[in-house]
């Protein structure tokens, strides 16, 4: 049975270092603002306050935390300062990040002189990667929930009410889908659906299983039931999250029958889904992703490495060749796809011969972007018990700089085959950097930035003629 209180020392209010601020965080972080009925009247119910680090996969489980709690009673608030209860939902693949938010939750801290009963909770990957540990760290925390401890959240703030001891909920669940939760989601055009959760594939250098536990798909037809919601509601888009999404299988229906179903539902436009392993891309998978328009040319295939001896030390269950194999496949039935893709640089015993065929599998593929670093060891993973970090920082950081610069050219040229083109965009909104200009995505997930008309609007889908392009953005005019 799962811990619903740890006892510990009572709740305060403690000084210290000032935590960074949260636009210096190095990676995807959101405060959830929607602005929801809740069951109570607006005057009692408590103010809920929700920042997100990490990957997609912990937005839409922010998503479903706002969509339980309210749910319960309580309310959002975009105004920290007027917040009740803060939970923090985070991310463990790096240990510099969890520093970072270790450091935000120490500013945050600084919130309960002004109101000393304010909760202040971590969630998510990290709180079950550390456990008890981070109490030690950071006193200061009142509540701890893993992924799989969310529908216990509202017992666990309403313990802290009565006992004013920190709560703590790391157990797991091998069955819990949050079936019967409906995700309160941010305003936009895409929507986050999860799949799968969790990951059987124990990768040396990944902490990931150890966090989000077994690998369990959701049954489809509560995934078909939220796609619909989705269309509902006026997303035009959807993404299905899975550590390994193209592994998805409930026992009655596969990841490609799944695309297959959600092509069909009506109000969708879009259909992308992240991150798919190399290893399970079937023929048939691949025909249905050429066969439907709705389904985008894009796809994320992390290689790690493009050298097979590492990947062997790495436990990724592919070969530099059978990852090529899957790239032409892609290419031959979908030859505009897009394809992305994670590197890492440094790993334990990497050689220069090594790291090399990884820099020649970029020049091959020809990636239109990627997520590029240096490994750093993270406690609890395979790696970390049995494999040495013993590529020194300074070869690790000049293979790091060369594979960025590598890239960027190899982005810059394959976006300058976009100038002369006309592009679908599905508009988001207003760019951030001009006022008079608005962005948007294409299907192969390009940036495109174009001036404002006031006759579009965000979730339209409008063409755009490309004039220039940067390595990382499209530019251009409507046509």
């Amino acid at each position: 049975m799962p811990k619903s209180v740890y006892p510990h020392e009572p709740r305060r209010a403690l000084s210290g270092p000032k935590g960074l601020a949260i636009t210096n965080l190095s990676y995807m972080t959101d405060t959830l603002t929607i602005d929801t009925p809740t069951t109570m009247p607006v005057a009692h119910a408590k103010a809920l306050y929700v920042e997100t680090y990490g990957c997609q996969m912990n937005k839409a489980d922010s998503e479903l935390i706002v969509g339980l709690l309210l749910r319960d009673g309580y309310r959002l608030t975009d105004q920290v300062e007027q917040a009740d209860v803060i939970l923090v939902n985070t991310c463990a693949i790096r240990e510099k990040a969890e520093q970072r938010v270790l450091g935000r939750m120490s500013e945050l801290n600084r919130l309960k002189s002004i109101n000393p009963n304010l909760i202040l909770g971590l969630c998510g990957c990290m709180s079950q990667h550390l456990g008890e540990k981070i109490i030690d760290k950071a006193p200061y925390i009142d509540l701890l929930a893993g992924p799989d401890s969310y529908r216990r959240l509202p017992a666990m703030l309403q313990a802290l009410d009565t006992n004013q001891e920190p709560a703590l909920d790391l157990s797991w669940d091998r069955v819990e889908h949050y079936l019967d939760i409906d995700p309160i989601r941010e305003a936009g055009v895409n929507g986050w659906v999860t799949i799968m959760r969790g990951c059987d594939k124990m990768c040396s250098f990944c902490i990931v299983p150890f966090v989000r536990g077994r690998e369990r798909s959701t049954p489809h037809q509560e995934i078909l039931r939220q796609i619909e919601r989705l269309g509902e509601e006026g997303y035009k888009e959807v993404t299905l999250l899975g550590q390994t999404v193209n592994k998805y299988q409930d026992g009655k229906v596969d990841f490609a029958t799944l695309l297959q179903r959600a092509a069909e539902i009506e109000g969708i436009e879009r259909i992308r889904f992240t991150s798919p392993h190399p290893s399970h891309f079937p023929d048939h998978l691949i025909d249905i992703m050429a066969d439907s328009p709705k389904i985008c040319p894009h796809t994320h295939l992390p290689l790690q490495s493009g050298s097979t001896t590492m990947l062997e030390r790495m436990k990724r269950d592919y070969t530099a060749k059978t990852y090529l194999d899957v790239v032409y496949r892609l290419r031959k039935k979908i030859p505009h796809i897009a394809l992305t893709t994670d590197i890492i640089v440094g790993f334990c015993g990497e050689t220069e011969e090594e790291y090399q065929a990884t820099y020649e599998m970029m020049q091959t593929v020809q990636f239109d972007a990627a997520f590029m670093f240096k490994y750093s060891p993270r406690s609890g993973t395979a790696a970390y018990k049995r494999l040495e970090d013993n590529v020194p920082e300074e070869d690790k950081g000049r293979r790091l700089t060369a594979i960025i610069d590598l890239q960027k050219s190899i982005s810059s040229d394959r976006n300058q085959a976009y100038v002369g083109r006309t592009v679908d965009v599905l508009v988001e909104g207003q760019s951030k950097r001009d006022e008079a200009k608005l962005f948007g995505k294409t299907d192969a997930f390009k940036t495109v930035v174009f001036p404002a008309l006031p006759e579009i609007q965000s979730h339209m889908i409008v063409q755009i003629g490309i004039t220039s392009v940067t390595p990382f953005t499209l530019f251009g005019d409507v046509v």
